[in-house]
């Protein structure tokens, strides 16, 4: 069964197993349509796990991710991993928006919910483009947005694949819009990226406030500025953190549940909990 709506300030679906149906058995051509309509589905009965959610996603996708900063769950290739270590409150973003490498959707897949706190946090940065004032429209039109990061030589080997080389990174890199880097003594790689904070989603070409400018705002492991390394003023930020508190949404987890998530609209955080049982797995992947 097909219910609208389970966020209040956007457009979204939820699938309910009312008819025992296997998570395998759905109509991969009905979801997608209802994906691209509304860039985000909850499915509930399917008691989802780390294999399930694999193999609901290899129906949709053409390749997946391999994100270095998340504990492994799936020995076979990788692919699948815990969400962010600890318990602390973690800022809007959209995956891998700080790099040319965005997936297309975020899978998450909830195996233990906790009883308070620690919902997975929901932008619709459709929403927050609409709402934003007329002057930071117009700032982020005229001005482009610059991420630093540094990456060591075992992140980029895990991201490109087990026995990945320099001459890999080289190809990988080598004439990607907006990038520019250098490999440094110790192998490690310093990346440059320049983007829009202002992405055309990839369904119905929407303009979204689509990006990880929030989060890494004080990230230490990064540096984020306008394109001409101009600092991005705090007033600027709390001008968004204001609109994006009034569009903030929860994920309502029950243990199976499994969200299919449009990572060229939807910004995604956590809140803060104590409750450390707290299993969210996720896997990122690009569309067919």
């Amino acid at each position: 069964m097909i219910q609208s709506s389970f966020l209040k300030t956007q457009e979204t679906k939820i699938i309910k197993n009312e008819h025992n149906l296997g998570l395998l058995g759905l109509s991969t051509a009905q979801i997608l349509e209802e994906f691209k309509s509304c860039g985000f589905i909850l499915f509930r009965g399917f008691e989802v796990d780390a294999q399930k959610m694999k193999a609901f996603a290899e129906q949709f996708s053409s390749r997946f991710v391999r994100d270095e900063t998340r504990r492994r769950v799936d020995s076979r290739d990788g692919f699948v991993g815990l969400v962010d270590g600890g318990t602390h409150y973690i800022s809007p973003h959209c995956e891998h928006a700080n790099s040319p490498f965005r997936p297309d959707v975020i899978w998450f897949c909830c195996v233990v919910p906790v009883a308070q706190g620690g919902e997975t946090l929901v932008w619709d940065g459709v929403r927050v483009w609409q709402e934003m004032r007329e002057e930071l429209r117009t700032l982020f039109i005229d001005k482009k947005i610059r991420f630093f990061q540094k990456f060591p030589a075992a992140a980029w080997r895990h991201f490109l694949g087990t026995g990945s080389t320099l001459v890999d990174v080289k190809r990988t890199l080598d004439g990607l819009e907006g990038v520019s880097y250098q490999i440094n003594r110790d192998q490690s790689v310093s990346l440059d990226y320049v983007c829009s904070a202002v992405v055309k989603t990839k369904y119905g070409n929407h303009e979204a406030f689509a990006n990880s400018l929030i989060s890494e705002y004080k990230n230490p492991r990064g540096v984020v500025t306008f394109e001409d390394g101009s600092p991005i003023p705090e007033t600027v930020i709390n001008g968004i953190k204001e609109i994006m508190n009034r569009l903030t949404e929860r994920i309502p987890w029950q243990s199976g549940d499994l969200a299919m998530i449009d990572n060229s609209r939807f910004l995604h955080g956590r809140r803060a909990f104590k409750d450390t049982r707290r299993r969210i797995l996720t896997t990122l992947s690009y569309l067919k």
